[in-house]
């Protein structure tokens, strides 16, 4: 599962960079919002957690950390959604931060699926080695 975390951080990255890229200044302040790039820091996380996956005695709770951190990122790519049905009564989908939101909540869902999948894989694995005959 290493590489599939490096693949999801990439993505997020790329979600999170082209999102702070390509906002529009704050007409007031001329400065852009430095939460454009949330998915890039969520993805810095898991290329972390990617990386000490590849180190055999890290790689259950680099996992496992990586797992997490895609659920929370999951939750917080709802945050743009929110604020917005929060600010106008209404969400529009279309909205560069509803998109960088919903691409966020798309990306981590799927890996959190990946990573409950290896971790059952992973424990039925266990169980037969365990049950197998010493020969």
């Amino acid at each position: 599962m290493a590489v599939p975390t490096l693949i999801t951080a990439v993505l997020l990255v790329v979600v999170g960079v082209v999102g702070y890229a390509g906002q529009d200044p704050n007409p007031e302040t001329g400065k852009v919002s430095m939460t454009a790039l949330i998915p890039a820091f969520v993805g810095g996380v898991l290329a972390i957690c990617g990386l000490l996956a590849f180190k055999d005695n890290l790689r259950k709770h680099a996992m496992h950390l990586a797992a997490m951190v895609g659920l929370v990122g999951a939750i917080g790519g709802f945050m743009p959604l929110q604020r917005q049905m929060k600010n106008t009564g209404t969400i529009d989908p279309l909205k560069p931060s509803a998109v960088a939101g919903e691409l966020m909540i798309l990306i981590c869902l799927v890996f959190v699926g990946l990573c409950v999948r290896s971790f059952i894989l992973a424990r039925k694995a266990r169980k037969a080695n365990a049950a197998a005959p010493i020969t």
